[in-house]
């Protein structure tokens, strides 16, 4: 039997889902590595409360690694639940609660988390970006549909995706900020770190802003792959085409080299000559693949985005 490859995944929310969930399918040696910015709903109230990591979007990368067992699945569909109502607990998922008690409990986010991994069976481990709860800070124009010319400062990941206006460049704060260092030590440990899918400035170019993350990304001897997502010209990269997102990414971290991007057809509208040509100009070739779910618009199959990253891979 082949070695399966270790695979470091960078993301947050519902793009890193999709990618665990297809990478799963692909290799057993995965190390999801999640952006901690979040501040809104649930994630932003125990942030809030009780100051410590924003627990969502980690959440939802401990659910997508579960175990395809009845007990993996029982228990991913458990800590996505939600409570419903207007009282203390509404709006809650569950598997925020039990992160945080167990963050809590043990005092170590990452024994935390790997304790909860555990209890999934989950394909993989799920770690922190950084050691320390985020505040992401984007310069946005034409935030104030009065002054469409006027560059402004957006603060928080809420404000920065449903702005209105053309996001410019984003920052974190603290600035820098504390690394997780089992993160640092994935992504060196990889044969593949895939990047994206994903909200391009609050999910994806956040890894670019920890200095020891990004640093690493540069110089790993792994390969490094980024999935753009299905959809483009949305929220907070409204008017961006597949190669502006590139060209963000090259404006955030322009040392770094880009061996594979994975693009869906129903991305480009030119035949891809100028993603191609942005890809090259970091190193990259384009691979493009059918791997949009008829049934949800806008989403990956799993399935297709697993044959996909298999057949980069190997």
């Amino acid at each position: 039997m082949p070695r399966r490859p270790a695979i470091a995944a960078l993301g947050g929310g519902h793009g890193l889902f999709a990618s665990l969930q297809a990478l799963q399918l692909v290799t057993d040696k995965i190390t999801a590595i999640v952006t901690v910015a979040d501040d809104g709903g649930s994630s932003g109230q125990l942030r809030k409360e009780f100051d410590i990591l924003p627990p969502g979007d980690l959440r939802m990368a401990l659910a997508a690694l579960c175990d395809n067992s009845e007990w993996g699945l029982q228990w991913a569909d458990a800590l996505q639940h939600r409570f419903a109502g207007d009282g203390p607990l509404g709006g809650h998922a569950l598997g925020n609660l039990i992160i945080a008690s167990l963050w809590d409990l043990l005092g170590d986010p990452i024994a935390g988390l790997d304790l909860v991994g555990r209890l999934l069976g989950a394909r993989g481990r799920v770690l922190p970006m950084a050691a320390e709860p985020l505040r992401i800070e984007a310069s946005v124009l034409g935030a104030d549909p009065a002054e469409p010319d006027a560059v402004t400062d957006i603060v928080g990941q809420v404000e920065v995706a449903t702005t209105p206006g053309r996001v410019l460049s984003v920052r974190l704060h603290p600035d820098p900020p504390l690394v997780c260092q089992e993160a640092v030590d994935a992504v060196y440990d990889a044969d593949w770190v895939i990047l994206g899918p994903g909200s391009w400035f609050t999910s994806v170019m956040p890894h670019l802003l920890v200095p020891d993350l990004r640093e690493a990304l540069v110089h790993t001897t792994a390969k490094r792959m980024l999935t753009l997502n299905m959809v483009m010209n949305t929220g907070e990269t409204s008017g961006f085409s597949a190669s502006d997102h590139l060209e963000v990414l090259a404006a955030h971290a322009p040392e770094l080299h880009l061996d594979v991007v994975l693009a869906d057809p129903s991305v480009v509208v030119d035949g891809g000559e100028q993603l191609r040509s942005t890809a090259e100009s970091l190193g990259a070739e384009v691979v493009f693949a059918d791997v949009a779910d008829s049934d949800r618009p806008g989403a990956h199959d799993t399935l297709r985005l697993a044959a996909a990253y298999r057949d980069v891979v190997d």
